[in-house]
């Protein structure tokens, strides 16, 4: 076999290590789904194998769970065709490793799970059809079933022997919400039998085959009752009553992965166990076909790995390691950037207009290593250390010696202009020159530089120390040096790169805002602030267009727009809610959360409620919402973010749809169900897009009309993924 060596010892234990060539990690692959066969098979049939354990032969972990790959592409599970034998293929393919840990657990032969790292999804579930599991004393070995966050159901028996084990209550997190557990934890709950030092695992796993070692498990023998009641015991009816409503609360209907999971569970839990792995596969198979599941394991999968590991940078440029970078500006941006870059290892300079601000900056990091070192999650002399690495000042002549620089000032041309001038001063000719800019065109803001080149824009999002992705934009002079050398950063500091063209807002402010901007519009029609933001939520968003402009801050909004205002100057086309942002900021310093008051009003104490004076700007007259007009107000926020990104397409501004995706997902949240922008469009279809989007054009403005890319993709029958798609492969 190529993935699992057998070795049986003189008292009959066979240890079967499980060790996937050429990989870093073990996942379940159609090779190693085969190969268990035969390995149940051996331990079946073999007289002198009187029981086994199973551990892995990687130091990385057990095993990382399915590949997403395989899963997911042309040949995977439901690509069999159609009619009923397409159906009955897909299912026989989706049973598959059901039937493969079914076999193991029915060997007759106690078989016991020495967990030596991690174990993930299909990871968590192999170890689960074992009798028995031995897992390794460390805490940073994670235990869980992870496929709800990519949209997907444990399709391998998590869904009926994790609840049979703890019970459908305690097992709701971890299946819902993919939550993970630590050994001590998996312990308590009766996940796993025993923690042991990790040079203990397969040894204490051997014990109990020789000495106590069961075949049976609990939920094959006669007196087994569900822990907790099953759905129609009074605690179990009650779980299911609750569960339905608080999932509804959560996930707004969105995400039919979860909705399968308690179906699964609830229908599963009623009948014998071969029964309940057969309905656990059909809503598996159901859930994979769903456009939802499709477009998360393609985005939060594979794309993201992908763009993770730099599959955007230009070959042929030799590897550039950031050991020195200055900051320029020590806000909220600044110094999150300096506390990222220390946390990677990079010496920082902060600098800002006095030493009081740069030491306010450098404070931030003190924060966070502080309450870092306060949770146990770093020791007080690796918090120093990496405090060390951040010397606030004043004095642009330690910028010299920088291998890059990122300026971090306010939206302003001339600003930014002026410390431009005073860093490149410093700079060597091979350091690259990053603007951390939202809205300004790069190339305008590099008529600065001497050295055009070299100058690119590096754009973060805040809060800096939370948020996953960079957007890399291209000048019109920008090198495919410099690009490499800032994906080279990107990665260094633990971030996902993603590279656009340059233009005004670029890609994710200019979809982003679109979002905002369309909330301010129904505000301007009169539709009640309170329907707009909570259908806002429903939509997958993380907030409502009202709040998360509030969460922006509104000066900046306004400032933005007068910015652009100056820059288009008689091609500006002012919106109706144009002036009552000008008034809310600057006649009533109305600025947004930041300062409490702004859509919203946010006392000191108590919930954040809806401003008064709102209405006296802008009257409601449509304070009432049925579900005609909550499902237009839904396909308006979210048709007009994709009809955006669509026209960044076809203007060039972005190129890649992975990064279009994974960039609106991480960038600002764009409803991750969808698999974001480009994969909704593609889920919709291309012709019935374009067609809800020529209604909404009619109705409401050109904001919303279909570009000509848009109207050519859906005359040809094209999708962005095979128009514009890079063939993703990897693994999980």
């Amino acid at each position: 076999m190529e993935n699992f060596k057998i070795e049986v010892d003189s008292d009959g234990v066979a240890l079967v290590t499980f060790d996937v060539p050429g990989r870093t990690m073990n996942t379940l692959t159609a090779s190693v789904i085969k190969e268990i066969g035969e390995v149940v098979e051996t331990i079946k049939s073999d007289a002198a194998i009187k029981g086994a354990v199973i551990t892995s032969g990687k130091t990385t972990g057990f095993c990382a769970g399915a590949d997403l790959g395989e899963l997911g592409g042309s040949g995977g599970i439901g690509g069999g065709g159609s009619g009923e034998e397409g159906l009955k293929a897909a299912f026989e393919a989706g049973f598959a490793l059901n039937k493969a840990f079914r076999a193991l657990e029915t060997c007759g032969k106690p078989v016991a799970a020495a967990i030596n790292g991690l174990a993930m999804g299909g990871g968590l579930e192999i170890a689960l059809a074992c009798h028995y599991r031995v897992v390794a004393d460390n805490p940073k070995i994670q235990l869980a079933l992870p496929e709800a966050k990519v949209g997907l159901l444990p399709g391998a028996g998590g869904t009926q022997r994790l609840p049979r084990l703890m019970g459908v209550m305690n097992a709701a997190p971890y299946l819902l919400e993919g939550k993970s557990m630590k050994p001590a934890e998996a312990l308590g709950a009766k996940v796993v039998h025993e923690v042991v030092a990790a040079d203990q695992v397969v040894e204490a796993a051997k014990t109990w085959v020789k000495t106590k070692g069961d075949p049976v498990a609990p939920w094959d023998k006669k007196d087994f009752k569900l822990p907790g009641g099953g759905p129609y015991s009074p605690g179990g009816s009650q779980v299911f009553v609750m569960g339905n409503a608080m999932l509804r609360k959560s996930t707004y209907g969105n995400y039919p992965a979860q909705l399968n999971i308690m179906k699964a569970v609830y229908e599963g839990t009623q009948v014998p166990f071969d029964a309940a792995l057969r309905i656990e596969t059909r809503y598996f198979l159901k859930t994979m076909m769903t456009p939802q599941a499709k477009g998360m394991i393609r985005t939060l999968f594979l794309s993201l790995q992908e763009l993770g590991k730099g599959s955007g940078r230009p070959a042929g440029v030799p590897h550039y390691d950031v050991k020195k970078v200055a900051v320029l500006g020590a806000g909220m941006m600044g110094a999150g950037i300096a506390y990222v870059q220390a946390m990677a290892g990079i010496e920082s300079v902060l600098i800002d207009q006095t030493q009081e601000a740069a030491d306010k900056g450098k404070s931030y990091a003190e924060g966070l290593v502080k309450k870092a070192v306060s949770r146990g999650k770093m020791t007080a002399e690796k918090g120093e250390a990496i405090l060390a690495l951040i010397t606030p000042t004043t004095d642009y002549a330690l910028v010299k010696g920088s291998d890059l620089v990122v300026e971090a000032v306010f939206e302003n041309r001339e600003v930014k202009a002026d410390v431009t001038k005073k860093a490149e001063a410093q700079l060597a000719e091979t350091a690259v020159f990053g603007s951390n800019t939202s809205t300004l065109p790069i190339t305008g803001l590099a008529k600065a530089s001497v050295r055009p080149a070299s100058f690119i824009g590096i754009h973060f999002f805040s809060p800096v120390d939370k948020m996953g992705l960079v957007e890399i934009i291209m000048g019109e002079q920008t090198s495919q040096e410099a690009l490499a050398k800032s994906i080279d950063y990107v990665l260094k500091i633990k971030k996902t790169p993603i590279v656009v063209n340059d233009s005004r807002g670029f890609y994710t402010s200019r979809c982003f805002g679109t979002f905002v901007q369309e909330g301010l519009e129904m505000m301007a029609e009169g539709i009640a602030p309170a329907i707009i933001d909570n259908v806002g939520r429903a939509t997958g968003m993380p907030r409502g267009p009202l709040e998360m402009n509030d969460d922006v801050a509104l000066d900046l909004s306004y400032k933005i727009g007068e910015q652009t205002k100056k820059d288009l100057g008689d091609k500006y086309e002012e919106r109706p809610f144009a002036p009552v942002l000008e008034k809310m900021v600057v006649e009533m310093g109305r600025l947004g959360r930041k300062n409490g008051k702004g859509f919203y009003d946010y006392p000191e104490s108590g919930a954040k409620r809806i401003w008064p004076g709102l209405a006296e700007l802008m009257p409601v007259t449509t304070a009432d919402a049925d579900k005609a007009l909550i499902e237009e107000i839904r396909t308006r926020l979210l048709y007009r973010q994709a009809v955006e990104a669509a026209r960044c397409f076809e203007e060039g501004v972005i190129v890649d749809p992975r990064e279009a995706d994974v960039g609106a997902i991480l960038g600002w949240g764009f409803a991750p169900w969808t698999g974001g922008p480009v994969s909704l469009i593609d889920g919709v279809g291309l012709k019935a897009f374009v067609e809800t989007c020529d209604k909404l054009a009619q109705k409401y403005g050109k904001r919303f009309a279909p570009p000509a890319l848009l109207r050519e993709m859906a005359e040809k029958g094209e999708t962005f993924y095979s128009r514009f798609g890079v063939k993703t492969k990897a693994a999980a």
